[in-house]
């Protein structure tokens, strides 16, 4: 019985991440795509396209 408990609750912690990371990551592109977004990038001078590990990663094409 408690480890059923325990097990639905990892998994609402899980789900609860999830659903948290692809929210942010919706609203960041929606405002960083959007005219006003631009315009405040624009007129701050900050560059959007901040390079991850992931893009190094995969676009080195073998590269060090």
């Amino acid at each position: 019985m408690a480890g059923q408990i325990f097990g639905i609750i990892i998994l609402w912690i899980l789900g609860l991440l999830v659903l948290h990371f692809v929210i942010f990551t919706a609203v960041r592109e929606g405002i960083n795509k959007s005219v006003v977004g631009q315009y405040f990038n624009d007129k701050t001078g900050n560059k959007v396209d901040k390079k991850t590990f992931i893009n190094k990663d995969l676009d080195n094409d073998g590269e060090v």
